[in-house]
């Protein structure tokens, strides 16, 4: 499967499961909100932060998730090979295993752009 269909599978499964329970969802999509246009880091840094996170606990989703939205900040390569480097060094070789299917889903994503 490719990386832009499972975005796609996922956003569709998160539409099917907000339905179900959409007050959770408004919660949830409210602190998303908040956390994303308060404080004092930018929201590249803090997609940065969410896609170490990703990594270091194998959420596939979720790296995808995230890489779209750095791809969408500017983020480069190199940025994104650093992040991947601390995320490594967070979680050792699982973390390791995951930051190389990160590095594939950026490759795919940015050669759509």
């Amino acid at each position: 499967m490719t990386w832009p269909t499972r975005i796609e599978t996922t956003r569709q499964e998160l539409r099917t499961l907000n339905a179900l329970i959409p007050d959770t969802a408004r919660a949830f999509g409210g602190l998303g909100k908040a956390v994303k246009e308060g404080g004092t880091l930018d929201f590249k840094v803090k997609e940065f932060v969410a896609l170490g996170i990703a990594v270091a606990t194998k959420c596939e989703p979720c790296i995808a998730l995230h890489m779209e939205a750095l791809i969408r900040t500017g983020a480069t390569r190199e940025e994104v090979g650093d992040v991947l480097a601390m995320s490594i060094q967070m979680g050792g070789g699982p973390a390791m295993m995951y930051a190389a299917k990160a590095l594939a889903c950026y490759d795919e994503l940015a050669e759509k752009e």
